[in-house]
């Protein structure tokens, strides 16, 4: 009886050690799949360049890289990287997996990544309605960043005389490209990458403006100052003479 109980635990132990063995070697291959160009959605459709990467133990001499049981390449060096085009094989499901070769000879295999291969309209399709709710939330918030602020401040603008000093703020200053003022940025304004639409104050036009440094924007209010002297310069007496008789005409 003992040695019946012997030879059971004996056995279950070599299947134990050779289950494991199998286990580990079939992990010892590290594969990831990452997006060069194309769609990569959810239901694991892919369409487009994708590139295959493996890691593994030191000794890693060489990798071959499968599409289901078909060899579609192989890498000699780290890192061991292979890239491939969905649309070079056919539509629907695949497994994608790796074998390598170590310098002892011994062979280890990776994770499988199932993957459905679509087609480019199929990708484009799924791209557009994952994008599509996210573009129409950005839109609506854009139009309502500026359409309420256009509304509040239609017609208003600042009369701040040329070359006055004045306080950016937090959020810095701007100088608007169509008058060349400089101005307080508005916490309304619209942030698309390094520039912002937001309305000049003095002039009353959007524009794409960037924040500037304080030293730009002390320079803008010095060349105010400039264009009021140079407007008072080019006054004439004969222009000022004109004035006052037009004036004159509306007075009883």
């Amino acid at each position: 009886m003992k040695k019946i109980l012997c030879s059971i635990i004996l056995v279950v132990f070599i299947s134990l050690v050779l289950v494991t063995k199998s286990l580990a070697q079939s992990e010892e291959l590290s594969l990831t799949m990452s997006r060069d160009w194309g769609y990569g959605g959810f239901n694991n459709d892919i369409q487009g360049l994708f590139s295959m990467h493996v890691s593994g133990p030191e000794n890693l001499d060489t990798v071959d890289f499968f599409i289901d049981d078909m060899k579609i390449g192989e890498d000699g060096e780290a890192p061991f990287v292979f890239q491939f085009s969905t649309d070079a094989y056919p539509l629907g499901s695949h497994s994608i997996h790796a074998i390598g070769h170590a310098e002892d000879s011994q062979i280890l295999h990776s994770n499988i990544i199932n993957a459905n291969f679509v087609s480019a309209s199929e990708g484009t399709d799924a791209a557009l309605r994952m994008i599509g709710p996210i573009l129409g939330v950005v839109l609506a918030a854009i139009a309502l960043s500026v359409g309420i602020p256009a509304l509040v401040t239609r017609g208003k603008k600042e009369n701040l005389p040329l070359g006055e000093a004045r306080h950016y703020g937090l959020r810095g200053g701007g100088i608007c490209p169509k008058c060349h003022r400089p101005f307080a940025l508005h916490f309304w304004g619209v942030n698309l990458g390094f520039s912002k639409l937001d309305r000049c104050p003095y002039c009353g036009k959007w524009s794409m403006v960037r924040a500037q440094t304080s030293s730009k924007l002390h320079d803008a209010e010095k060349a105010e100052l400039e264009w009021s002297k140079a407007d008072i310069r080019e006054t004439t007496e004969e222009e000022r003479m004109r004035k006052d008789i037009d004036d004159s005409r509306y007075q009883n």
